[in-house]
């Protein structure tokens, strides 16, 4: 492999001290261009494309035309210029000063002997190296954020994903509520209507999960009162006559994942329907849905004023309501229990707002 060699490019206007630096560094590796003058030197950064690269400049500070300064600060402005060493005969520090500020990456005082010709080598190949650093920097930088806007159109590409198989899910499963309702509908026998419309109820919870994060900004999370407000309300529409007419709902606004949302939505089915199906005998009643937090703690509680303890056993219940809800109670690791002070029937579960951890919730599914 062929070891490149650096240009240096040496604008001044001394003819004489030219050659000495074209002498002085080629020896010492470098291939050495010179320019008399600060347009020309300006010039032919600009043709480095096509004449051949320029590594390093050195640039004279007294020159006729545009002196070292001008001339630097043009150079500043061209896009991918060379680096910099500032050369010049004054001792005037504020000079340094002003050329390093300017963006010069070296600075160093010449004689007319060349004397400083090993200097400005010196000059010249630690402008290289910081040059080959600030690229790599800049590459960095540039693969990092190349990096970020990949993660970002990936994450953005996985959520629009999410979306539209939260919509199909949710599509299919209300498709399904409803031809179960159809069916329900057209049932003559009571024990299949009722069994039909449990079970578009169950559908119609999960359906309504699904419903809420295709239209959520959050993937993650669903809020509990807003999908019980739905959830109740879905129940209404499909209830039997005006038995549903006095439900009511009041629930925090709190935020679980989407799997427990769910368990959450079909107890609330269950015990709802419970309640419409035995509460009131007579007629209906007012059935109320309770959603309350205490720190990481939830409740929830589905209560009614009706018969309590002296609802007569239906002979063709099959029980099924009741391993529903404590198939989901398992899932949310919740107790459930009764209140005894309750006149009518209060069903209470409390709960995580978040998941177990893993040891935790293996030994309850065991227990």
């Amino acid at each position: 492999m062929n070891q490149h060699t650096p240009t240096l490019l040496y604008i001044d206007d001394d003819a004489g001290l030219a050659r000495l630096v074209d002498r002085g560094l080629t020896r010492r590796g470098y291939r050495v261009v010179h320019a008399a003058s600060g347009e020309e030197g300006l010039e032919r950064i600009r043709r480095a494309k096509t004449d051949g690269g320029i590594d390093v400049v050195a640039l004279d500070q007294y020159m006729p035309g545009l002196d070292g300064l001008e001339t630097l600060e043009q150079i500043m402005a061209i896009p991918g210029a060379p680096p910099v060493v500032f050369v010049t005969a004054s001792q005037d520090s504020s000079i340094a000063v002003t050329a390093l500020k300017a963006g010069a990456a070296d600075y160093l005082v010449k004689d007319v002997k060349g004397d400083f010709i090993p200097l400005l080598h010196v000059a010249a190949d630690g402008a290289l190296r910081q040059a080959a650093l600030q690229k790599a920097r800049e590459e960095a930088e540039a693969e990092i954020h190349a990096s970020r806007d990949r993660y970002a159109a990936l994450a953005a590409e996985r959520e629009l994903l999410l979306r539209e198989v939260n919509h199909r899910v949710g599509n299919s499963l209300q498709i399904i509520a409803s031809l179960l309702h159809l069916q329900a509908s057209s049932a003559s026998e009571e024990e299949v209507k009722a069994a039909l419309t449990n079970a578009m109820g169950r559908v119609a919870a999960v359906a309504q999960v699904h419903r809420r994060l295709y239209t959520s900004q959050d993937l993650k999370s669903v809020v509990l009162n807003q999908y019980l407000d739905s959830l109740l309300e879905d129940l209404r529409r499909s209830a039997e006559g005006n038995r549903m007419s006095r439900l009511t709902v009041k629930a925090e606004a709190i935020e679980i994942d989407p799997d427990r949302a769910v368990a959450v939505g079909i107890i609330v089915n269950e015990l709802v329907m419970n309640a419409v199906k035995y509460a009131y005998p007579d007629g209906a009643g007012p059935i109320h849905v309770e959603l309350t937090s205490k720190g990481d703690d939830l409740l929830l509680a589905i209560s009614d004023d009706g018969v309590g303890d002296k609802v007569k056993a239906d002979p063709r219940s099959t029980g099924m309501g009741q391993r529903i809800v404590a198939a989901m109670a398992t899932k949310l690791d919740a107790t459930v229990e009764r209140d005894p002070t309750h006149s009518g029937t209060r069903i209470m579960l409390r709960f995580r707002r978040v998941p177990a951890a893993p040891g935790n919730a293996n030994s309850a599914a065991a227990g």
